[in-house]
């Protein structure tokens, strides 16, 4: 079975859970082993010597983690720490350490980390293997002295100091099972465990940290100093792709800015193809920016894509701040 189709028996309970749920309860069986293992010390963590902070979710699919990442590197920026971010590159085919350029091949790279890549805020370098990929970066820019990991909340061989776990405010941990029957990778009882839980759109509740991702202008592809507000696609016949983790998000927020259009969803990190532009009777094409880097290469003159920024409770980065300034501070 497809993810696709397999994503239909997550937000609710269907015959077919006779099925997963034992499935889901080894699953949770062996994620529970793997981490006792590691905390007990039978396989090895490694420590770095600056702190880490982990951006992740307990959730299959996006739910924020890369614009909150980006976010906290401004926010860390700001008081005065010389941030630098780490990431797997999924959907990309490097697995050694690897710097990351604004100009990279996503399709090596994979797309989140071309796009942190292209803000320009700080070092973003990618790889299979966390801790090789944290040092290699530390070792070329010794300057850096906090590290932001893109994901990896489950990753328990890289130490961290923080830990942060991002929840999608519309599906939330959807049916509440375990992989395959449902979206969490974790029980939900670890959002107990970490620093601190931040909601992307929806409600948070107490004790919770609520995040909007917000945005209103849109470049180019073929020429990204040119740029368009909503209004200038009034009255326009507009197509709307999205291979995001929540398609449906993009395309509401689009309803939101006033515009109609119609919506085409791709799978999460889908591999475009210049078909997948063909749309004859478009006036315009909107996309996300996940979705630019992939297209770059082959768009079309009516290809726009929106930059959204994630506008957090401004008062996350101070227990972040308490949790990392002893380390040399």
């Amino acid at each position: 079975m497809s993810k696709s189709r397999l994503q239909h028996h997550w937000y609710r309970i269907t015959p077919l859970h006779l099925i997963l749920l034992p499935v889901s309860f080894i699953f949770r069986l062996l994620v529970a082993v793997r981490r006792m293992v590691y905390r007990s010390g039978l396989r090895t963590s490694h420590k770095l010597a600056v702190p880490v902070i982990i951006v992740g979710n307990i959730t299959v699919g996006g739910s924020g983690k890369t614009p909150l990442t980006l976010w906290l590197a401004q926010q860390l920026i700001e008081y005065g720490w010389h941030p630098g971010i780490i990431s797997r590159g999924y959907g990309g085919t490097a697995t050694t350490p690897q710097v990351v350029h604004a100009v990279s091949d996503p399709e090596q790279t994979g797309d989140e980390a071309v796009l942190m890549a292209q803000r320009n805020l700080c070092p973003v370098w990618i790889g299979a293997n966390r801790p090789a990929v944290a040092r290699a970066l530390l070792q070329a820019h010794p300057e850096c002295d906090v590290l932001l990991s893109d994901d990896g909340l489950q990753h328990y061989r890289l130490q961290r100091d923080v830990e942060i776990a991002v929840l999608d405010g519309v599906r939330g941990v959807g049916n509440g099972f375990m992989l395959p029957a449902g979206p969490l990778r974790e029980p939900v009882a670890r959002l107990k465990q970490v620093d601190a839980v931040v909601v992307n759109g929806g409600v948070a509740h107490a004790g919770q940290y609520a995040m909007q991702l917000r945005g209103d202008v849109f470049y180019n592809l073929l020429n990204p100093e040119t740029v368009a507000h909503a209004a200038d696609f009034l009255g326009m016949k507009l197509h709307a792709i999205a291979g995001i983790g929540h398609p449906q998000r993009f395309f509401s927020y689009l309803k939101h800015l006033g515009l109609q259009v119609s919506a085409h969803a791709f799978p999460d990190h889908h591999r475009y193809l210049p078909a997948d532009l063909a749309f004859a009777d478009a006036d315009a094409i909107l996309m996300t920016e996940k979705d630019a880097v992939k297209c770059a290469a082959f768009a079309l003159e009516k290809c726009w894509a929106l930059r959204v920024d994630a506008h957090a409770d401004p008062t996350l980065i101070q227990p972040i701040l308490e949790r990392i300034t002893p380390h040399g501070r």
